[in-house]
């Protein structure tokens, strides 16, 4: 192929790997040499608390970048340059800089992305610099896939139905990157430095080295290394919190630590070959294609439910509202299950999916709270916050979203408990205060004799909080709120 650009910049942002780079590997089919470059972006970091898991991982994983930019490149003067700006002055500033004509990146359909790809777009162009994006971080987005009638998907099935039929070895081809490696550039004397540690950008260290969570692209392979020994049980495992059941990939997939195409090729092939936990998995992994496609279609519903009439729902409110929310936020609603989520989620930035539901369907219909500050609460601490994603569940909890689970369907979490968790494994793992009440007490320890929880040494309303709600008359009057969109 004839390169069409002298010098290119390749601007990473949820694509923090080499192998199977989308953007990397059309920049270095396009042009002679390209500069590699990372912005710690302040308008998306300055709000953040100081104190920031993702902020970490980010880090550790680009210095890991750095590294395979180097080893590809066979040259320790390339690798990658490290900017602590705002991206849209500052990538045409430095594309400026290093006299390149083209900046190639990876999609991201947020809003606020596409509002900084729009301006970053201009001011490259008034200065004669083309901006290339290309699809990387789900298998089919925007318009790839839509109904015969030309529309959209709203409804998952169907959608998987038709990414099922669609997807073939073309779209799970990986971008063989290492053949034109030779393109990558050494970056100018001045811009060699390592990549900053996390307290030049004004961040502080996290536990984020206590939690077995590997960073990088080789983490990444690790984690999929060791889900692939287990991926045939999937579908048995995967609702059980106490076991190792899920991939543990999400924050990894998040970031783009690793291809989206491998590991649906894995999975698709392990699914053609008969693996039902393949098959369940594969789902999961369409489900984020579906979720990204709605937000790329409906981008309202950044804010607002899918479902207009819902935004009609009066939502609890006042002093007791805020109490019932912290409470809900700080593990301390009386409800174990969701409480111990709601611990591992604040200690560990990870939530197992069954417990998301759980936790969110207790919010918004045990508590009556609005779905947006759970969902707003989730954006915040998840390592692996996705908009799309997060957004999607959020409203598929409230019902307020495409294909949502019916208003009157509303997970009982004692029930939840003792189905997913009968030994309250992972409930004694994050309330250690119940940890010797008896299988049959710790899924509501409001309903135990006195006698048992003196033998555990459990005190409610000392040792651990009486039930905030009770769960029946809660259910009914969510059933009263959801009223006036019974017939929407």
């Amino acid at each position: 192929m004839t390169k069409t650009f002298h010098d290119g910049l390749m601007w990473f942002r949820r694509d923090l790997r080499t192998d199977d780079n989308a953007a990397l590997f059309h920049a270095l089919k396009a042009c002679r040499r390209v500069f590699c470059v990372f912005v710690f972006d302040r308008e998306i970091l300055d709000p953040l608390p100081r104190s920031d898991r993702r902020v970490h991982f980010i880090r550790d994983s680009l210095v890991e970048l750095d590294h395979l930019l180097r080893t590809l490149a066979g040259n320790d003067a390339a690798g990658l340059i490290v900017r602590h700006a705002a991206s849209r002055t500052e990538i045409p500033r430095l594309a400026s800089e290093l006299g390149v004509q083209a900046v190639f990146a990876s999609h991201d359909d947020e809003p606020q992305s596409l509002a900084r790809d729009a301006q970053v777009r201009g001011e490259l162009a008034a200065r004669g610099i083309a901006l290339h994006t290309v699809k990387d971080h789900v298998v089919f987005e925007r318009d790839e896939l839509l109904t015969q009638a030309g529309r959209p998907y709203t409804v998952f099935t169907p959608y998987k139905n038709a990414w099922m039929a669609k997807v073939d070895d073309f779209y799970l081809r990986p971008y063989a990157v290492e053949h034109h490696s030779s393109g990558l550039a050494s970056r100018p004397p001045d811009l060699i430095s390592p990549v900053p540690v996390l307290a030049d950008i004004g961040f502080k260290e996290t536990n984020l080295h206590n939690l077995r969570l590997p960073t990088g692209a080789s983490g990444g392979q690790t984690l999929f290394a060791d889900f692939l020994d287990r991926i045939d049980s999937y579908h048995e495992t995967r609702d059980f919190p106490a076991n190792k059941g899920p991939s543990y990939l999400s924050v990894h997939l998040r970031f783009g630590t690793v291809s989206i195409r491998r590991l649906a090729a894995h999975a698709h092939r392990l699914a053609q070959d008969g693996s039902q936990g393949a098959v369940t998995w594969l789902s999961e992994l369409i489900w984020r294609d579906f979720y990204a496609q709605i937000l790329s279609h409906f981008p309202h519903v950044v804010g607002h439910s899918f479902k207009r009439d819902y935004d009609r729902i009066h939502w609890a409110h006042g002093k007791h509202a805020q109490q019932d929310f912290l409470a809900w936020c700080e593990g301390q609603t009386g409800y174990p299950l969701v409480d111990a989520a709601m611990h591992q989620l604040n200690s560990t930035g990870y939530m197992h999916n069954r417990l998301r539901m759980v936790v969110a369907s207790f919010l918004v219909k045990d508590l009556g709270i609005d779905w947006r500050q759970g969902e707003a609460y989730f954006a915040e601490k998840l390592n692996d916050f996705d908009l799309a994603s997060n957004n999607g569940g959020w409203q598929w909890a409230s019902s307020s979203g495409c294909d949502a689970q019916p208003f009157f369907r509303i997970f009982n979490p004692v029930s939840q408990s003792r189905k997913f968790d009968p030994q309250g494994k992972f409930i004694r793992r994050y309330l250690p205060q119940l940890h010797a009440l008896p299988d049959e007490a710790i899924h509501a320890p409001w309903e135990a004799p006195t006698a048992t929880l003196a033998q555990a040494n459990v005190v409610l309303g000392q040792d651990y909080p009486f039930p905030r709600v009770a769960h029946d008359e809660a259910r009914r009057k969510t059933l009263e709120r959801y009223e006036v969109v019974r017939n929407g």
